[in-house]
């Protein structure tokens, strides 16, 4: 059974951290924990029922509310969010994006080409005085919504 667990937002992973130093300590029949960069402010906990849930989250720092929201989630709702979706698919020509490594670290570009070959783009950083063409690893960078 896996439940959604409501946590303060930006503080998943040292939830999901606390959580881990517990379960070495107290024998709960929990299989997994899961942070998801999609959900803000959830964090995912598969267990063998509700109580151990509920026995593994009581006294978590960050843990907002009642913690367990709306019970059980069938898996069918969340493998949308599980499947991996490849890279190079998601870009295309002319979409805004941010860079999120090199020395161009936080500065928006719009894809001007895409080699998918080598799983390049070359982008054009929007905020620069000249336009200069910028190629990075499409890993380097995140599609703005």
């Amino acid at each position: 059974m896996i439940f959604s667990v409501r946590t303060t937002a930006g503080q998943e992973s040292l939830v999901v951290d606390m959580l881990q130093k517990k379960l070495e300590n107290e024998p709960l029949e929990i299989y997994s924990l899961v942070v998801m960069p999609e959900l803000k402010g959830y964090i995912l906990i598969e267990g063998d029922c509700e109580l151990s849930v509920r026995r593994l989250i009581t006294n978590i720092p960050h843990i907002k509310g009642k913690g367990i929201v709306g019970g059980n989630i069938p898996i069918e709702e969340l493998s949308p969010l599980l499947e991996a979706k490849p890279l190079m698919e998601s870009i295309k020509e002319g979409v805004k994006v941010r860079l999120v490594s090199g020395p161009f670290k936080g500065e928006k570009a719009r894809v001007l080409r895409i080699n998918k070959a080598k799983e390049e783009v070359t982008v054009e950083l929007l905020e620069a005085a000249v336009k200069i063409p910028v190629t990075t690893k499409a890993e380097n960078i995140r599609i703005l919504k």
